[in-house]
Formats: C-alpha cells, structure tokens, sequence
C-alpha cells in the first residue's frame, strides 16, 4: 500500500496526540503540532528536507515555547499550604480556648475539626485563619491583621 507523504505526517501526528492521552505529557502536543505542520507542508508541495524543517522548526518551537512559559509562572506553594489543591486554606474559624499543647477542638463544615497552632502564633483564643492542612489536622494563625 503506497501511503502518501502527508498522510504519514497525520498518522505520525495522530500516534503523537495518542501517546500523550496516554502519558500526560503535554509536550507531545506541541510536538503533533510540529508532525501537522509537516503534513501540511507536504500537501503544500513541499519536498521531504522542506517538510522536515517545518516539523522541527514548528514543533521545536512549540516545545521551546511551552516550556519557556511554564518557567515564567511563579512556582506554586507546598500543596499543603496551596488554596488551588485544598478549599480550606484561608477560612475563617473561631477557637475558644487552646489546650497546653497548641491544640484545640473547632467546629468547622458542620464537623469538629482538631486544630493546631502554627509555630510562633500567639495562643489566645478568637477567630483564626486556616493556614495549612496536615492529614485532617488544621494548621491556624491568628486572623488579626489578615
């Protein structure tokens, strides 16, 4: 079966586009997008070195670019503390009384949640703010001054 050059370029894209469904990886798409170029450069005329350099030039330059724009966003913080993993981080709870190991008991989600104080927080009773989330324990800080 003689298959022509562009739709190999496809069929290579489409394995591409398979491999990360599979995998993941979203590089794999920039590369496709570089195999689809390819593909349209030989339904273009172009000749195997022309559709070669349009693969690697597109998806390199894709890669390149991803990766590039993945370096300019800030780092997230530890998924403890991170507010886009746990729903928890920032809310408010009100403590009556701390024991004398830092800990206490807070209603919290219509639950009574076991809290512990952050290092160098002042224990005084009041409402607190959800710092962190360790296993099913909350992590508070005084709300005063947040």
């Amino acid at each position: 079966m003689d298959m022509s050059p562009s739709t190999f370029w496809w069929v290579a894209a489409g394995v591409a586009v398979a491999a990360e469904l599979a995998t993941g990886t979203f590089y794999l798409l920039m590369f496709a997008l570089g195999l689809a170029a390819a593909a349209l450069a030989a339904l273009l005329g172009f000749k195997l070195p022309g559709q070669l350099v349009m693969a690697a030039v597109v998806g390199g330059g894709a890669v390149a670019l991803w990766h590039w724009r993945r370096l300019q966003r800030p780092a997230a913080g530890p998924v403890r503390e991170n507010r886009d993993v746990n729903i928890d981080i920032g809310e408010r709870v009100s403590v009556a009384a701390w024991a004398d190991d830092r800990t206490a008991r807070v209603p919290y989600r219509g639950s009574t949640w076991t809290a512990r104080l952050a290092p160098d927080a002042p224990a005084l009773p009041g409402e607190h703010v959800v710092q962190a989330v360790e296993g099913n324990w909350l992590v508070l800080v005084p709300a005063a001054g947040r």
